[in-house]
């Protein structure tokens, strides 16, 4: 084979693997935008066949018609709180039982590691009963804490962080406790900084899964002032079944704060995602 010959295939081989990559990335993609497109769609546009792919006419009423329907901003302020606080608990306690896993030694610190992986394996459906039991007899149903206390921990995380802090030097944190570091000190001024990507991956991984979490609050609230956005959303398909204009407006306003939030945290995302388990 002469040289313009394997140039040549290298060329028909890149082409090739950017080809399904772009078609990954429109396959990926084209939800997201058709529903942006359909959200300022009438409902007869929506529902036309052959499917109409633009609107005839822009309908941003039915944003406005949305905010009629149901109490968006108390939807938006439960499900920005609830998330929030879910996304700070799992950040602290993962990254101190990571920090503890990764840099302290103790008996059982392998076994109570490979048991909290273990609990990766337990389908959610297995717990759920324990979990809305023990919510019920704490007498936290219908409460703010019976909606976040559950999801303030992650075996992900855990695992995520030790394996993250393993690569911090061991020589770096001897050097600070020479210094007369205290050990939290050590943990906040100089393990935390060197992590901030796994922290950026780990949170938008807890925002998105608390954001979008339905189940859980289905079966924990009665009270509307409470409902987070998904049960509100939800509420819109059974007092507005036809006006699937509404839906595609209330499913595009939903998904808007995670678009932002990973924009904002892209490269810390990746960097935490493609330096995930090189060591330890």
């Amino acid at each position: 084979m002469t040289k313009d010959e394997k140039s040549l295939l290298e060329s028909a081989g890149s082409a090739l693997k950017y080809l399904v990559l772009v078609g990954g990335a429109f396959l990926m993609v084209f939800p997201f935008v058709w529903m942006m497109i359909a959200s300022l769609m009438t409902a007869g546009e929506i529902q036309m066949r052959p499917p109409v792919w633009l609107p005839a006419a822009p309908q941003f009423s039915n944003y406005s018609e949305l905010a009629r329907s149901i109490p968006i901003g108390r939807l938006y302020f439960n499900s920005l709180f609830t998330s929030g606080v879910i996304v700070l608990g799992v950040l602290l306690s993962s990254s101190l039982a990571g920090f503890a896993f990764a840099k302290y030694r103790f008996p059982g610190r392998e076994l109570l590691f490979y048991l909290i992986l273990a609990t990766m394996m337990i389908p959610f459906f297995v717990t759920l009963i324990p979990v809305f039991f023990i919510v019920r007899q704490l007498g936290w149903i219908n409460t703010y804490q019976g909606l976040v206390v559950p999801g303030l921990t992650s075996a992900y995380g855990i695992f995520l962080m030790r394996q993250f802090m393993v690569t911090v030097p061991d020589e770096l944190i001897d050097a600070a406790r020479i210094d007369g570091a205290s050990e939290p000190m050590i943990y906040w001024r100089i393990v935390i900084p060197l992590v901030k990507p796994a922290l950026a991956t780990l949170g938008t991984f807890a925002f998105i899964g608390a954001w979008n979490n339905f189940l859980w609050p289905l079966l924990v609230l009665n009270s509307r002032e409470l409902f987070t956005l998904p049960l509100g959303i939800n509420s819109l398909r059974s007092l507005y079944a036809d006006n699937t204009n509404l839906l595609m407006a209330g499913t595009a306003v939903a998904v808007l704060p995670m678009l932002l939030l990973f924009v904002l945290l892209q490269r810390y995302f990746i960097q935490g995602i493609a330096l995930t388990g090189l060591k330890g």
